[in-house]
């Protein structure tokens, strides 16, 4: 597959020819290419506008809340919540059973105008 004896002594030479040749940049060359850098230059910093730097509402609400630890403690918080609200320890009521057990009716208003229906 590979090939390791592969005489590699002319590619060496003509390396070693190419290291030892400078190339030389013609001055006017030189000239034209630093003074293209620079129009380019004088052209971006002209049309660049100061940017005004705005924070987000996310930002904004982290920082009320109180930063990236704040928000740790209710993510934990809510854990716990919700952990707590699906396997409620036997010390604590069940809230299923509490919401179940309350009356049906809330609103006394539907029962009289209830009664005045029937009437």
């Amino acid at each position: 597959m590979a090939e390791t004896d592969r005489d590699l002594s002319d590619f060496e030479n003509l390396f070693r020819a190419a290291r030892d040749q400078h190339a030389v940049l013609p001055q006017d060359l030189e000239d034209r290419i630093i003074a293209d850098g620079l129009q380019v230059q004088r052209s971006r910093l002209s049309v660049a506008a100061p940017r005004v730097r705005t924070v987000g509402r996310w930002k904004l609400l982290l920082d009320v809340l109180g930063g990236w630890p704040a928000m740790g403690g209710m993510a934990a918080a809510c854990a716990a919540g919700v952990w707590l609200g699906l396997a409620p320890p036997q010390a604590l009521p069940d809230p299923m059973q509490l919401v179940q057990a309350g009356e049906s009716n809330w609103l006394v208003d539907d029962d009289l105008a209830l009664a005045m229906v029937e009437e």
